[in-house]
């Protein structure tokens, strides 16, 4: 697979670890669950980006399972953090919203989901670390707008419906300043309990 996900380099780098290009994001470590559903996004053109859709289209589910396979494994070290321009109040923002959320606006923590170490949870959250500012504040924009979505119940969606400009800002700025934990690796499946059911990441016992 090593040589088979050559064509991948050039917008998500070696081993899937991202490149400086704000809007590919890194690959290497998340679940591979998580990276399944979105190359089935891509293909099936829930996901909009002509050379992924173009790419994927003519490719079989297994195939898609071993990419996917193989990025999970990866674990190169995160790339170099660009340097922010955010300020110390917006990035004190974003770290309020990312660690305890907002409750009066039923907004959860992204760690609530993600992980304290925001490394995701198997087998269908992602990590959020080795991600630029601007592909972050462009997904949160996506879910928000209704031009990226999942499986229903659609949790991201409803969450980022929730945040404003200044709130995707804050969070953006804050996630792509944080620097790799000691165990890169997501959690495992069942390590923790989600606030609410998502369709990306059904729990046992609990119905959506």
């Amino acid at each position: 697979m090593a040589d088979r996900v050559q064509a991948c380099t050039p917008c998500h780098g070696e081993q899937g670890k991202g490149t400086n290009d704000p809007y590919f994001p890194r690959l290497a470590g998340k679940p591979a669950g998580y990276l399944h559903n979105q190359l089935e996004a891509f293909k099936s053109g829930r996901r909009k980006y002509p050379p992924m859709n173009y790419l994927l289209a003519f490719l079989t589910d297994d195939y898609l399972r071993q990419f996917a396979a193989y990025f999970a494994d990866q674990r190169p070290a995160l790339p170099e953090k660009p340097p922010t321009d955010a300020s110390a109040a917006v990035l004190d923002h974003g770290h309020a919203l990312v660690t305890q959320g907002d409750l009066d606006r039923s907004i959860p923590a992204c760690v609530s989901c993600h992980g304290g170490s925001l490394t995701g949870q198997e087998p269908g959250i992602p990590g959020l670390l080795g991600l630029r500012a601007s592909y972050i504040s462009a997904q949160l924009g996506g879910w928000r707008y209704g031009t990226r979505t999942a499986t229903a119940p659609d949790c991201m969606q409803l969450v980022a419906g929730r945040l404003t400009e200044d709130d995707v800002r804050a969070v953006a700025a804050y996630l792509a300043n944080q620097a790799q934990p000691a165990d890169p690796a997501p959690s495992a499946a069942g390590s923790y309990s989600l606030p609410f059911a998502c369709g990306s990441q059904p729990e046992k016992g609990r119905t959506p």
